[in-house]
């Protein structure tokens, strides 16, 4: 696997003996200035151990695996009208503090900005690349060109129901990581951690072992961030921390980020900790001379 910029990033934090955690949320919830304040405090702001890797989320009308809490806040996002153009923006916020940055968005949106266009925009913003959920690799030939020409990771979606065939096409056209989903269905919090995430973890380990696998869908707290990064090499968290931000203007007070911050904290002390399994079965990895972007350079 080409493993771009993101994937990179993976390795290395691997190299150092622990997983790697992503933390995903909307641009434009609970407002534009908001949202940048939220995913600027998934970083840690220099102040704390925050996330990895920050997927920025493009709120869309028709959401075909996100889960009520993504729903709600993605819904509101979009009456209070969030545009295309402001993902741009929020990567940069992100990228300022030192942390990559993803853009996790429906192909739709992407058509309709015009995909050299977004891609272009994107780069220049110092994003390095986007997660497609519904986008699979056969119907991606225009994402596929541009993502070469702006040098951007591309991510698609594998899932426990995906044939033999299926992940050897996806894992071959992806860069950067392979985005493991962990349950059927949408997204969500969940008491307990897939079963069939570790089985869906090893068959793509068996087609090409040198992938980086990311695994999502039903992550709520620290313990089981670190019983995924046991097994998986980023474990992505969305719904729960999109609920604290749900929670805090449920309660009238929409700026306050204090049960974000506490549970990127209780996160990423998690994947400190879970990664003992996984270190036992797998041999040290030499960094490949692939050049990554540089998280600091916004607006190149």
């Amino acid at each position: 696997m080409d493993l771009g910029h993101t994937g990179q990033r993976l390795l290395h934090i691997r190299n150092e003996g622990r997983g790697a955690l992503a933390g995903f949320l909307h641009v434009g919830y609970p407002t534009v200035d908001l949202s940048l304040r939220a995913l600027a405090a998934l970083t840690g702001e220099g102040e704390s151990e925050g996330v990895d890797l920050v997927e920025v989320g493009l709120p869309y009308s028709d959401p075909v695996i996100d889960g009520v809490t993504i729903q709600r806040a993605g819904t509101k996002a979009l009456e209070r009208g969030v545009r295309t153009r402001e993902v741009f923006a929020a990567v940069e916020a992100v990228v300022s503090h030192g942390t990559p940055a993803v853009v996790m968005t429906y192909w739709n949106l992407i058509e309709r900005y015009g995909a050299d266009r977004f891609a272009r925009d994107l780069a220049s913003a110092g994003g390095a690349g986007a997660i497609t959920p519904d986008l699979t690799p056969d119907e991606a030939e225009e994402w596929l060109a541009v993502s070469d020409a702006h040098d951007l990771d591309r991510i698609f979606l594998v899932s426990p129901s995906s044939t033999d065939e299926r992940l050897r096409g996806t894992v071959a056209a992806c860069r950067g990581w392979v985005y493991a989903t962990s349950v059927m269905g949408v997204t969500g919090q969940r008491a307990r951690t897939s079963t069939a995430a570790p089985e869906l973890v090893r068959r793509i380990r068996q087609i090409d072992s040198s992938a980086m696998v990311g695994v999502g869908l039903g992550v709520s707290n620290g313990a089981q961030a670190g019983e995924v990064t046991s097994f998986a090499d980023l474990v992505i968290v969305g719904s729960a921390l999109v609920k604290t931000l749900l929670d805090a203007e449920d309660a009238g007070r929409p700026e306050d980020l204090t049960g974000l911050r506490a549970l990127v904290a209780d996160l990423a002390a998690g994947v400190r900790g879970g990664r003992g399994s996984q270190e036992a079965s797998l041999p040290p990895a030499a960094e490949s001379g692939t050049p990554q972007r540089s998280p600091g350079l916004v607006g190149t």
